[in-house]
């Protein structure tokens, strides 16, 4: 794996590891913060993805530009274009005034950024962890 594929790694890893603690506090949970750190862990392993395959991307948040360029290296990535449509939401709109999440999005976010980072760790060849 190239250094910068293990970047995006680590920080996607980083991602992950604040909506799991997140999504596990019983008062006063931040529904917000977890849909969206479950956003930028997908994001940062669809991304991992496409420069460990040499494939260029341009700096975005938008996870259904990231699924199109996956899909056409991996077809199989396709299996999770509802997971990237969820995800896709959680980019940008809700770090602002107006958008909230709640309970049911933050554990449909859980589960979407779950299979996404097992799919894309299983194409980058690592173990779960």
């Amino acid at each position: 794996m190239n250094d910068l594929t293990e970047e995006w790694v680590v920080k996607a890893e980083s991602d992950y590891r604040v909506a799991i603690r997140e999504s596990q506090v019983t008062e006063q949970p931040s529904f917000d913060a977890v849909c969206f750190h479950a956003q930028q862990c997908a994001e940062k392993y669809a991304k991992a993805f496409l420069q460990e395959n040499n494939i260029e991307f341009e700096r975005t948040h938008n996870m259904i530009y990231l699924l199109t360029l996956c899909v056409s290296s991996v077809p199989g990535f396709s299996q999770h274009k509802a997971d990237f449509e969820l995800l896709d939401d959680y980019s940008v709109d809700i770090r602002y005034p107006g958008d909230f999440a709640i309970d049911e999005d933050a554990r449909a976010a859980i589960e979407s950024m779950k299979r996404v980072r097992e799919f894309v760790r299983s194409k980058l060849g690592l173990l779960e962890s």
